[in-house]
Parts: structure tokens; C-alpha cells; sequence
């Protein structure tokens, strides 16, 4: 059997589709970018398909890429285990190394996630957990394009290619400053009160939109939007500026509500209540190190 293929050349093709760019691979993996851009253009050639669509200075895994990744990391994997294998037995066995690259939702990457990753590589030095934080669509997005090898979002996953399974429940709150007329009056709101006032709300896109949304649907025909915010943090600062009321998840104001900075207003005719989701690509390999991560979160407290 005559194989043309290198490992260099499956090094050189993962790290683009890390990077995005022949440059960024190159300074990953230590090769000069003529030496990178040889390799991927002779595993083009012995492959005799291409794998990267170019975007504006961005490369893009196209339909042949896609297909092909999951036995490249594979591939690249089993090396790795291999060389491992040859050490002196005993010297490092057990122990998982390795980078894995997750995307997260602005909730769960803010105030869950920090510290879950960061117990993870405590318990386990040779490892790195990339976080990235997007809203729930963005984080749909680069599992499917294979730029995030596990997402974590807000609500469910609707997107047919990829495989998810519910993670854990949260609650949406309605907040503002003890000094709002609504906070004042003590009383649940109503409907009436729900469309007369103005509101701080995440942009479109995000799962903590969405929720609250469809919680309205069929009772207020349309919101009075002051301002629509990408940041948790910038939604509490209008708030606490009185400029409108708030829905948050209750994990990212717990703080200010202890220390009587903002309140909940009650809403029981409303349905916020959600959980949240792990997905993942089917069609992607799931390292050793993947596979550990999934069963901390799963395991993780509630």
C-alpha cells in the first residue's frame, strides 16, 4: 500500500480550519506560510478534490472539507496517542492533554461556563478550554461550520444537522430599580402594564430574546423597545439608569438583587422558564478530551 499523504499535510488542513487562513495555521503549527500554503496545496492535489472555499481573506471548509475533517483530527489523534504510547510507560498515563474550542451563549459563557472550564484544567493541567462567547445563533453557526468542536445555548437546538440534548434549566426575571413606579406599587404587572412600559432587551438572535418572546406571544401585540443591547452588563446599566424595565436570566443579576441594587417584578401570567442545551456535530471527531468535558458539564451542579 503506497500512501502520498502526510501527517504534516492533516496538521497543516485542521489548523486552517481552525484559523480560518493558511498565515494563522502557519504561526499555530510553527511553518513558515509558504511551507503551510505547499502543504495544503499538495494534499489538495494527492486528494484530488479541493477543501476550502475562499471568503473575502477567509478560508471556508467547503462540502469535501467538511466530509473529510473528522478523520483528519482522527487521524492526527490516534498519532499523538501513539507517541504517548512509545514514552516510558508511566510517565504520563491517565492524564488527558489536548485544546478544545467551545462556543457559548452570552448567558452560560458569562456565568456558568468561567468557572466550570476553569475547574476542568485545574483537574487536568494539560488541557486548554477556548471559550467563545456568542449569542445562541452565532454559537448554531460555528458548530456547524466546525469552528466550535461543543456549543452551549439558550433554549433548544433547531438546527437539523447537528446533534443536542437539554443541559440544565434557568429562569428568566423582569428587573428593575427599586425606585421604578412598578417596583414601587408592589403588585404582579399585567398586560397592560407589560405594554405601557419601556423595555432594555437583548438583540434579536439570542436565546434570551427569543424566550421572552414567545413568553408574550398572543398577549401584547407590540413592545415598546427602547434600546436593544448586545451585553448583559449594558442592559443592567440602562436599567439601573431608569430607562426601562429588563429580562435577564436570574443567574446574571443574582448579585445586584442581594444587594438590593435592582428588583424582580412579578410576572405569573408569564412563562420564562428554559434550559439550556449541549450540541455538537455528528459528523465531527470526538477526542478522548471531548468526550471528558461532556460528561463534567453533565455531571456539574445544579
Amino acid at each position: 500500500m503506497q500512501i502520498h499523504i502526510t501527517l504534516r499535510q492533516l496538521q497543516v488542513f485542521v489548523a486552517v480550519t481552525r484559523q480560518g487562513s493558511v498565515s494563522g495555521a502557519a504561526r499555530e503549527i510553527g511553518l513558515s506560510q509558504s511551507a503551510a500554503s505547499q502543504a495544503l496545496s499538495e494534499l489538495e492535489r494527492h486528494l484530488d478534490v479541493a477543501l476550502f472555499e475562499r471568503l473575502g481573506r477567509r478560508l471556508a471548509l467547503n462540502a469535501n472539507g467538511r466530509r473529510l475533517l473528522a478523520r483528519a483530527e482522527q487521524l492526527l489523534e490516534q498519532t499523538h496517542a501513539l507517541e504517548l504510547e512509545a514514552r516510558e510507560p508511566g510517565l504520563e498515563e491517565g492524564f488527558l492533554r489536548g485544546e478544545l474550542e467551545i462556543a457559548a451563549s452570552a448567558t452560560i459563557g458569562t456565568w456558568l461556563l468561567p468557572g466550570l472550564a476553569g475547574a476542568f484544567m485545574r483537574e487536568n493541567p494539560g488541557t486548554e478550554l477556548n471559550l467563545r462567547l456568542r449569542n445562541t445563533h452565532q454559537v448554531v453557526e460555528a458548530v456547524l461550520n466546525y469552528d466550535a468542536e461543543l456549543g452551549l445555548i439558550e433554549g433548544d437546538c433547531h438546527a437539523p444537522r447537528l446533534m443536542s440534548q437539554t443541559w440544565r434549566e434557568d429562569e428568566l426575571v423582569v428587573v428593575a430599580p427599586p425606585s421604578h413606579p412598578l417596583a414601587i406599587r408592589a403588585t404582579a404587572l399585567d398586560d397592560e402594564d407589560l405594554a405601557n412600559a419601556d423595555w432594555i432587551l437583548r438583540e434579536g438572535g439570542s436565546g434570551t430574546r427569543a424566550v421572552f418572546e414567545r413568553a408574550l406571544h398572543g398577549r401584547i401585540e407590540r413592545l415598546k423597545v427602547r434600546m436593544e443591547l448586545g451585553q448583559h452588563e449594558a442592559i443592567k446599566q440602562a436599567v439601573f439608569a431608569g430607562l426601562g424595565l429588563g429580562c435577564l436570566s436570574r443567574l446574571s443579576v443574582d448579585a445586584e438583587l442581594s444587594r438590593g441594587e435592582l428588583v424582580v417584578l412579578e410576572t405569573p401570567q408569564l412563562n420564562l422558564k428554559r434550559h439550556f442545551s449541549m450540541l455538537w456535530h455528528p459528523e465531527r471527531y470526538r477526542s478522548p478530551l471531548w468526550q471528558a468535558v461532556k460528561v463534567y458539564l453533565e455531571a456539574s451542579p445544579r
